[in-house]
């Protein structure tokens, strides 16, 4: 699932054409749909869970904790808040690690995927340990702050490289840009390639994330998180030490 965002997001955006995505950007996109994948993942797990909360979707939280108060059976008040001040702080580090590197884009996003590597990594070590339902216990508010930080810095990240349509797990934006900038909305009508197959990747990885919980746990996720992850930072140690003009950040 998906929620609505923080306009300053960069999924708005017009589409630029293919070639100067490719110079301005690099390989930058194929890390940001694993990333996305990622998000489809953990939402899945967080939701079915950890108690009917996001750890990547911040307005889903704040839509929980209006139905808490409200006395609707199924939600926490706590989980929620947790999960957004895990989120926030995720979202600090991810802004200082990006002044700190955000002028090589490369070295940037390869030491903010060692981090959040990391982070899921300890998640993954809890819910080994944790083995039976987590739901409402020290393991899963564990879990919610591990991977709370996790998507915070993810999403700090995606919006400081500004790949168009690929803020990782804002897909509101994406999909209404679809249709604003489509031929029968008045628009030019750009390709909607990359929105769509950033709206498919989520979903994959939500479907697969779902199928995981249910038959195997929340360990498998996981575990399948921390490879993605595993994959993307070898990648980006790779492109840390590149020269090419798309590493060139703000």
């Amino acid at each position: 699932m998906t929620a609505a965002e923080d306009p300053g997001a960069h999924s708005d955006r017009p589409v630029e054409p293919a070639k100067t995505i490719a110079d301005r950007h690099g390989p930058l996109p194929s890390l940001l749909f694993v990333l996305t994948a990622v998000t489809g993942l953990v939402d899945a797990v967080s939701y079915l869970q950890l108690g009917h909360v996001f750890v990547a979707n911040m307005t889903g939280n704040v839509v929980f904790v209006g139905f808490a108060a409200a006395g609707a059976a199924g939600f926490s008040v706590a989980a929620s808040l947790l999960a957004t001040v895990a989120f926030l702080a995720g979202a600090v580090v991810g802004g200082r690690l990006g002044a700190l590197l955000g002028r090589h884009r490369g070295r940037f996003i390869a030491f903010a995927t060692y981090v959040q590597l990391a982070f899921v990594g300890a998640a993954l070590i809890v819910a080994i340990a944790a083995r039976e339902s987590i739901t409402n216990t020290v393991p899963s508010f564990a879990l919610i702050v591990l991977l709370g930080l996790a998507m915070g810095l993810q999403n700090a990240v995606a919006r400081r490289l500004g790949v168009p349509d690929l803020t990782t797990t804002v897909l509101t934006l994406t999909l209404t840009g679809i249709a604003a900038d489509s031929l029968l909305a008045g628009g030019s009508g750009p390709s909607p390639k990359r929105r769509l197959a950033a709206t498919a990747t989520m979903c994959v990885g939500a479907a697969t994330g779902a199928f995981l919980t249910l038959r195997f746990g929340t360990a498998a996720v996981l575990a399948l998180m921390t490879v993605l992850l595993a994959w993307n930072a070898l990648r980006a140690y790779r492109l840390s030490s590149s020269s090419e003009p798309w590493t060139q950040g703000t």
